[in-house]
């Protein structure tokens, strides 16, 4: 079993570079060639959580699971909130084939998704980028969307103005004083938050913009505003995780609205996409073992070709 550690994944690695894999990935799902089961949680005490994510793929062949910890004040003592392990399993035999650090990886692989989704949904031209939230997704975001669009101008919104002033310091951006002045203006709007109340709302979009929702993605976490959808067109991940998972669409089918979701494997395989420069798109992120099983596979391929992790003898 080869074992890759954060700093591994992340010397092996990029967004830009798992789009290949990721995109293949979704239209896998959406083909019918993926079996994911919906995220496990368990509760923990206080606000901390673990969850479990396992499934298989058909492209490239196999199957694995994720375990993290998901503890939301570790950022305050300079770790991520995400903290756990990553296992592939080889199809022929079931044996563990490797295990790789599933913080970094998820990081990577989210943001992946992200521009596979933006890069057929958001406008060509898009240059100016709205980020909320100043964390580790907000941060990763950033340099993603950079490799997809030509970013030249970027605000930056948090709740605690010390944390956006240095985000904004870091990555050359503009600090907004609220959300709707940090959106006025944007062609993407990122938010990346464990918001426990929306607020993102639909009288703060403009034409023409694309959202890329990822972060609360529990049902008792919630960005967005249900009243986005009189106004955005909803392309997810995985409809039965959206379901499931998303608050805002929750509170949108219990108010009597459907929000037509589609999935963004099928809009890769010929679905229509963006239909006019003014359409303002939403793609909500769930996270999915798929998404997982492909980065971890693509990664471990190119930590064998460099003799990069530990590999130990687990017989």
């Amino acid at each position: 079993m080869r074992i890759l550690s954060g700093r591994d994944i992340a010397a092996l690695a990029t967004p830009a570079s798992l789009m290949p894999a990721i995109r293949a990935a979704m239209q896998a799902v959406s083909n019918g060639q993926a079996e994911l089961p919906l995220r496990s949680m368990v509760k923990l005490p206080g606000r901390d959580m673990m969850g479990m994510m396992g499934g298989w793929l058909g492209d490239p062949a196999g199957h694995g699971i994720k375990v993290l910890s998901l503890f939301p004040d570790n950022p305050s003592k300079g770790r991520s909130s995400h903290a756990g392990l990553m296992l592939l399993f080889d199809p022929e035999t079931g044996l563990a084939r490797a295990c790789l650090d599933a913080a970094v990886l998820t990081a990577i692989r989210t943001a992946s998704a992200s521009i596979v989704a933006a890069d057929v949904l958001a406008r060509p031209e898009a240059s100016r980028l709205a980020v909320l939230g100043c964390g580790e997704q907000a941060a990763i975001h950033v340099a993603a969307m950079r490799a997809i669009r030509p970013i030249s101008h970027i605000t930056v919104w948090g709740r605690d103005p010390a944390k956006a002033a240095a985000f904004a310091a870091e990555h050359g951006a503009q600090v907004a004083p609220n959300v709707a002045a940090a959106v006025a203006e944007a062609d993407i709007i990122v938010t990346a938050t464990p918001a426990p109340a929306p607020f993102l709302r639909a009288d703060m979009l403009r034409p023409g913009q694309h959202i890329a929702a990822v972060g609360a993605s529990i049902p008792t976490m919630q960005e967005l505003d249900a009243d986005v959808f009189s106004r955005a067109r909803l392309f997810t991940d995985y409809l039965p995780s959206l379901e499931a998972q998303a608050a805002e669409v929750i509170a949108a089918r219990r108010s009597g609205v459907d929000p037509r979701p589609v999935e963004i494997g099928a809009v890769l395989a010929g679905a229509p996409g963006r239909q006019s420069a003014t359409e303002i798109t939403l793609y909500r992120s769930l996270g999915i073992a798929a998404q997982d099983l492909a980065a971890a596979h693509a990664i471990l391929a190119q930590a064998e070709l460099a003799g990069r992790g530990v590999v130990v003898d687990m017989t």
